[in-house]
């Protein structure tokens, strides 16, 4: 029993032990698991440091590639400067020296033509001074014998009247009642010009007019339009509202320089029956104070037309700009409030045609007022061809077939050759091409013998191509500073 009792010692104290071993791989297991945890953590913040780095890192790299690129930008953007300064000297380099050329070049013309005419009057020296002499001569014989048959025929027909009582007592009562008809009439003159002077004298705003004013009715007692076929819609519109003493509707053209605007309001005018006025925008600016006057002036004048008047206003941005802009003065908006006063209805008295080459620069209440916008884009093939050869036959075979100039014409296609300018000469506005006709007969003027060939003017082609290339890198050079401002 006590060796029962030892073992059941022994066996509770074995596992008092196995129980004790127990708890210690227990604690040791959590004690394992604190330990990992600790290195998790560890860990976790070693990679998240690790990560912070690397971003700071990835960030320094890009910033740095940032400014390596900036830097490089602003270089290439400098060396574009240095190369668009050196282009810019080299093309006004190459101007100047054109024009040096071109000058050298008239002036060897000039002098060529003049030593020309020099030994042709040397030459025609005696046949011209026989012909003066001759001439001279029976100049002197024809008034000799006029002056014997007038002496001859005055003292007949005094010594006749002299005898007559009653023929001089006619006179002498003829010339009372003259001189009395004469100062009668200018007084009653003096009254009628006045009244005439209001009713149609022109407004000094308006350049030109189809109206007769006082003056112009002297100068040009007669006056017969040209008549030109544009059949547009808005020609037939206009003509018919004229008829039905309509509401007359007020257009816009715009477009480049030279494409016929001016050209289209005359005719578009004269096809519908009515007047026409032209005044330009350029005008107003200068008058001042006394804009406001001479606006009201033009629109009290443009109301006394029977026929109704077209009145056309070139260069209209001129003055009839923004209002909200600190470029504009105050007595031009004073100017064009009165203008908006005297368009803000429609009228069946006159018609407002408005020509710009910039319409974006119209202050709004303008484009409320336009009912319909007309684009004036340079020519086309065919159309160039057709102007091509109108001045070609007005500027070169009227004058050579007419007689009565010194100018002849070379043998070639004449139609070929119109037909192959209108072809080279893209780009170019009717005025451009009416330009060249008178090229062709001033070089035909200028030859020495007085004969235009096709080289002759294939030259003023070619001079009239560069001329035109030149103009339009100028328009395109300002227009990259004033994009360029506008940017700034």
């Amino acid at each position: 029993m006590h060796e029962q009792t030892t073992q059941m010692e022994h066996q509770s104290k074995v596992k008092e032990y196995e129980a004790a071993l127990e708890q210690l791989k227990g604690d040791q297991m959590r004690i394992q698991g604190e330990e990992r945890r600790k290195t998790l953590n560890e860990e976790t913040k070693q990679h998240q440091a690790r990560a912070q780095y690397q971003d700071k890192l990835a960030r320094q790299r890009y910033e740095d590639q940032l400014r390596q690129q900036q830097a490089l930008n602003e270089e290439n953007l400098r060396k574009q400067e240095e190369s668009v300064q050196k282009q810019e000297s080299m093309r006004k380099a190459t101007i100047e020296h054109e024009m040096e050329l071109r000058h050298k070049n008239e002036l060897l013309r000039i002098e060529a033509e003049s030593k020309a005419r020099a030994r042709v009057e040397r030459e025609n020296a005696d046949i011209i001074r026989e012909q003066i002499r001759l001439k001279a001569a029976e100049h002197r014989q024809t008034v000799l014998e006029s002056i014997k048959t007038a002496g001859t025929v005055f003292g007949e027909g005094f010594r006749a009247f002299v005898s007559d009582w009653d023929k001089v007592t006619a006179t002498v009562a003829g010339l009372t009642l003259l001189a009395v008809g004469v100062y009668s009439a200018r007084n009653a003159t003096a009254v009628a010009g006045r009244y005439i002077e209001a009713r149609l004298g022109k407004p000094s705003l308006v350049r030109e007019t189809s109206r007769f004013t006082v003056g112009e009715a002297i100068k040009h007692p007669v006056k017969v339009p040209s008549l030109e076929e544009r059949v547009r819609d808005i020609a037939i519109a206009t003509r018919n509202t004229r008829q039905n003493n309509g509401l007359y509707r007020n257009i816009l053209m715009y477009g480049p320089p030279g494409t016929g605007k001016t050209l289209f309001a005359k005719k578009l005018a004269v096809h519908s029956g009515m007047d026409y006025a032209i005044m330009t925008g350029g005008d107003v600016a200068p008058m001042g104070r006394d804009g406001v006057t001479a606006m009201h002036k033009v629109f009290d004048w443009a109301g006394t037309s029977r026929r109704g008047l077209l009145l056309f206003v070139d260069e209209a941005d001129a003055f009839l700009r923004k209002r909200s802009t600190e470029k504009i003065s105050e007595d031009l908006r004073a100017t064009l409030n009165a203008f908006l006063y005297r368009t803000g209805e429609q009228s069946n008295k006159f018609m407002l045609v408005l020509a710009s080459n910039q319409p974006e620069q119209f202050d709004w209440a303008i484009n409320d007022r336009i009912d319909e916008i007309v684009n004036f884009a340079l020519p086309g093939p065919e159309e160039r061809e057709r102007l091509v050869r109108l001045y070609f036959d007005k500027y070169v075979l009227e004058p050579a077939t007419g007689g009565r100039q010194r100018m002849k014409l070379a043998q070639f296609d004449y139609g070929k050759k119109c037909s192959e300018i209108a072809k080279r000469t893209e780009g170019m506005s009717g005025r451009e091409i009416s330009k060249l006709g008178v090229a062709w007969q001033a070089a035909a003027y200028s030859s020495e013998d007085g004969v235009l060939t096709e080289a002759m003017i294939d030259a003023r082609v070619d001079d009239a191509i560069k001329q035109h290339i030149q103009k339009m890198d100028w328009l395109h050079g300002e227009e990259e500073m004033s994009s360029a401002g506008w940017r700034r």
